[in-house]
């Protein structure tokens, strides 16, 4: 399991205090009593957000728990306007996505390298003396005090982006799939949830063509109410391009372990249902031929989606059906939606 995978992390973030504006009367060598030239102040550092494609992981940030931007710089004579607070920038994964601790309100999701995006404003600076005067008072001897910055507890979460998700229940096989198909090497073994973070793997193809499959851990009924580890990994799923669901040949209803984690999906979060899907049929190497032919027969019958949801037998033990899955994975990525 690789323990440098971190996709959720809270962070305490105070962006900086906006400067002060200055009060300050013109003088020099030929004006004994001139008007109010003081400056603006500057405003606060903010805390933003930049994509970036080369991280996959929000490692960096999990014990980084306070993020500070600087103050503004006060305004000065001469209408000089104070110095800004410098930024404070976290280079995130694409698919971060920004919410407040406390609401729990999304706020904005990054999802392009180099995009950025501010995650905690910098206060405003405050105006100068000269701002203020008018025709009644064309001396004021007063300026605007600097804008505080903001203390916010701040969440980030990590979706990740690949071409295909491998959904199903726990011990369904998807580790072993992405090890069989990738150079992924995920933690395996026969109890469920092994896979405690998503794995992803480059699986290659035919001509040097590749694309990316991501093994998110086991959903189990009631995944999208919370219950076992479910909340934390259904969202990977989002920002998957296609589904591909996986239900071992020994379960004891194939069809009914599909629809339920279908179901699992739809009360999630609909639109994944709008995504293209292939059901896998995984460990194929513990059924004997007759049987195998039996309920490839029964499944032809019964699976009525077959138009729109093909299916596809295989063992990742064997090697059986493993060209075929890639072949039809390939077709759907590249077909016209």
């Amino acid at each position: 399991m690789d323990t440098n995978f971190v996709d959720y992390v809270k962070i305490c973030c105070k962006s900086g205090d906006g400067g002060g504006g200055s009060v300050h009367l013109h003088r020099s060598k030929l004006t004994a009593h001139g008007g109010p030239d003081g400056g603006n102040g500057g405003r606060g550092g903010h805390i933003i957000l930049r994509g970036n494609k080369q991280i996959w992981t929000l490692i960096h940030l999990k014990y980084r728990k306070h993020v500070l931007g600087t103050d503004g710089g006060k305004g000065g004579s001469a209408l000089r306007s104070g110095a800004e607070g410098k930024d404070e920038i976290l280079e995130v994964p694409l698919g971060t996505v920004a919410r407040d601790a406390e609401t729990g309100e999304v706020m904005f999701e990054i999802t392009e390298d180099g995009e950025e995006r501010i995650l905690v404003a910098g206060g405003r600076g405050g105006k100068g003396n000269d701002h203020f005067k008018n025709s009644t008072n064309q001396t004021p001897r007063f300026a605007q005090p600097g804008e505080p910055g903001s203390e916010v507890w701040k969440i980030l979460e990590l979706k990740l982006l690949a071409d295909i998700g491998l959904v199903g229940f726990p011990n369904a096989g998807k580790s072993t799939l992405l090890s069989v198909v990738s150079a992924a090497k995920p933690e395996i073994a026969n109890y469920p949830f092994t896979t405690l973070v998503p794995n992803l793997g480059i699986v290659k193809y035919r001509d040097y063509r590749s694309f990316v499959m991501a093994d998110i851990p086991g959903i189990i009924e009631g995944a999208h109410e919370g219950k076992g580890i479910g909340l934390r990994f259904l969202r990977h799923i989002e920002r998957n391009s296609m589904l591909l669901f996986l239900v071992p040949a020994d379960s004891n209803d194939i069809i009914k372990d599909y629809k339920i984690l279908l179901n699992e999906l739809q009360m999630f979060n609909p639109e994944l249902l709008h995504k293209k899907r292939i059901l896998g049929i995984s460990k194929t190497d513990l059924l004997d031929e007759e049987l195998f032919a039996e309920m490839k027969k029964d499944l032809n019958k019964r699976f009525k989606e077959k138009k729109t949801v093909p299916f596809v037998f295989f063992s990742s033990q064997s090697g059986q059906g493993i060209t075929e899955l890639k072949d039809l994975i390939w077709e759907r990525l590249n077909e016209a939606v």
